[in-house]
């Protein structure tokens, strides 16, 4: 975990809060992903274009990630349907990076030093800590709480394939145009084959947010991506996470949500881990 990854993990992480708050600020969540989804996939046409294709050791990793990264859509568009944005969003992120410390043992081998171990885990009390608290502040949503958590074991799905199939890809800026690509067409097409002719007009007043979004999209989970040839999956995946302190603090500034203490508090315990991770690199 060099400065450098750290740096690049932490703006992915900016990047995930933007895109996710631009797409729950969206009323219809089948149009925020649409739209999302399509800008992500002309992204990824984009770096397909010029970008060497992977290895052919890459591409079951790859394709058995793009179908983990649509049902992650599925269910985060759920839970964003459902629940309030401060509630939902630490719940899907914060549930991911001790899960992805478990895969990576088992089935990449990776077993972090203590250093790393103790960052993952603060960073990770913290996460969960500030999900708790987003439960406790509003009476809780079981519905939009459990799609939440399926997001989370998707999320730690997706990053141990996408770990072992980007280190074989021999191109990470191939590996995400054509991941982006794949995944990016399903909710768009679902979406042209129910709505039909109705989806083009429920599209343009929010188009250029939703594209935006989806751009912010690729930038996030590319600069991840970089990230995983570069560090161990385990802390690259507990500092990712640190887009619910972002998304937090988003959710106070546009949608109006208290902040608070315990935000406050899980910020600095966030700050904690990333300095023990770094000790451990």
């Amino acid at each position: 975990m060099t400065p450098l990854v750290v740096a690049a993990v932490l703006t992915a992480a900016l990047a995930h809060a933007s895109w996710s708050a631009m797409a729950h600020a969206i009323r219809d969540q089948l149009v925020a992903f649409t739209l999302v989804g399509a800008g992500g996939a002309v992204c990824g046409a984009v770096l397909v274009a010029v970008a060497p294709v992977p290895a052919a050791g890459a591409w079951p990793p790859l394709l058995a990630s793009a179908v983990l990264h649509v049902l992650y859509q599925v269910l985060l568009m759920r839970s964003f349907g459902l629940g309030d944005f401060g509630q939902v969003y630490p719940v899907a992120r914060g549930t991911a990076p001790l899960v992805v410390t478990v895969l990576a043992a088992v089935f990449v081998h990776e077993l972090p030093d203590a250093w790393q171990l103790g960052g993952v885990l603060l960073a990770t009390a913290s996460l969960l800590a500030l999900a708790l608290w987003g439960i406790r502040a509003a009476r809780p949503d079981w519905p939009a709480l459990t799609a939440a958590v399926g997001t989370g074991l998707a999320i730690a799905s997706y990053t141990v394939v996408d770990g072992v199939g980007v280190r074989a890809s021999g191109s990470a800026l191939g590996y995400i145009g054509w991941l982006m690509l794949l995944e990016g067409l399903a909710i768009p097409a679902y979406a042209l084959a129910v709505r039909r002719g109705r989806l083009w007009g429920q599209l343009r007043p929010v188009a250029a947010r939703g594209l935006l979004g989806g751009g912010l999209s690729v930038v996030a989970y590319g600069l991840v991506l970089w990230a995983q040839t570069r560090a161990p999956l385990a802390p690259v995946a507990a500092l990712r996470e640190s887009s619910i302190i972002a998304g937090a603090a988003m959710g106070a500034v546009f949608f109006k949500e208290r902040f608070g203490a315990p935000r406050i508090a899980a910020s600095a315990a966030m700050v904690g881990g990333i300095a023990l991770m770094l000790h451990g690199s």
